[in-house]
């Protein structure tokens, strides 16, 4: 069982197999060139793979794998089809902007995946380019319906922005609700990477925007999930992932690690440690430990809380998947 400095259960691996993407989203990397990492600086997905079984043999129960756009890597299903294949009651998940799974989806199913976050973040198509600096809405919609229609459990992950889609977080709600995907609406991370002057909503603008439409009751947290549920009337249930509140990170039950083998303990922060020396060097032994050493270092909590609304990460989120 892995246990952080602060008594946390930590049974969920975050693993980006990529920094590369092909949207440049406003609230994340809207200005970084288009580029191609070296190959040389990534962990192969053999490599990635040995870290993740001591992860698995050490406790995690979930690994999701994120990017960057993790579908811009290829191979992906094979690399899926490894960790199933280790692990099959593993709760193995993808997040993805969805842009490609047209052509990748059955692939994805075939190796073993049952579970992809979405990412949509508008309905109206001048919108979605507008906030990802290219024309997606009609491909990445074609996606989803592609997850639909093979089965795939789906959420959807919306980020209101102030001046882009805060007025059709009502629309976005309704259309997971007709299609019987879980919304969660992610409140804005500030960051420094992200557009200047980008402005998101807080949990309670949310709240007074659906309540417009729909009255709705808090759901009571049964576990470390990070999204705070509330239901509608009809039994439906939308979440608000609220990093600034101030009790976010006490159930926090994550670490990530990157692509160039990079730990990362906290999303806020910039602390980590390298396991790719390691790895490389076959040293199961030593990347265990640092990856206890890693949890014995996690922060209590971010910076992105009540009563510090100017607080900025450093983090680059396209390195860790978010």
């Amino acid at each position: 069982m892995l246990i952080d400095g602060h008594g946390r259960k930590v049974d969920y691996l975050r693993v980006s197999v990529t920094e590369r993407c092909n949207f440049r989203c406003q609230y994340c990397m809207p200005e970084k060139p288009f580029s191609w990492v070296p190959k040389e600086n990534l962990l192969s997905y053999e490599e990635l793979f040995e870290f993740i079984k001591v992860g698995i043999d050490e406790g995690i129960k979930k690994v999701r794998i994120t990017g960057g756009e993790p579908l811009l890597r290829t191979g992906l299903d094979t690399f899926l089809k490894m960790i199933y294949d280790y692990d099959p009651s593993i709760d193995l998940a993808l997040t993805t902007n969805g842009f490609l799974l047209p052509r990748a989806a059955q692939a994805l199913k075939d190796a073993g995946l049952k579970r992809i976050n979405i990412s949509l973040d508008s309905l109206k198509a001048d919108v979605a380019a507008k906030i990802a600096q290219k024309d997606v809405l009609k491909t990445v919609l074609a996606g989803i319906q592609k997850a639909k229609d093979l089965g795939f459990k789906i959420k959807i992950n919306c980020v209101p922005m102030r001046g882009y889609n805060e007025t059709e977080l009502i629309d976005i709600l309704d259309f997971c609700k007709e299609n019987g995907f879980e919304v969660r609406f992610i409140e804005f991370m500030e960051n420094k990477h992200a557009h200047t002057g980008a402005k998101g909503l807080n949990s309670q603008a949310i709240q007074d925007i659906i309540a417009k439409k729909y009255s709705f009751t808090l759901v009571p947290r049964t576990g470390p999930s990070p999204s705070q549920g509330y239901a509608l009337d009809d039994g439906y249930v939308f979440g608000i992932i609220e990093p600034h509140k101030s009790d976010f990170c006490e159930s926090c039950n994550r670490i990530r690690l990157t692509a160039s083998g990079v730990l990362i303990p906290c999303l806020f922060f910039e602390q980590s440690q390298s396991i790719k020396e390691a790895i490389q060097n076959k040293d199961i032994k030593k990347a265990a430990a640092i990856l206890k050493d890693v949890l014995a270092n996690k922060p209590e909590k971010n910076n992105w809380n009540e009563g510090n609304e100017n607080e900025v990460s450093s983090r680059a989120f396209y390195e860790t998947g978010g």
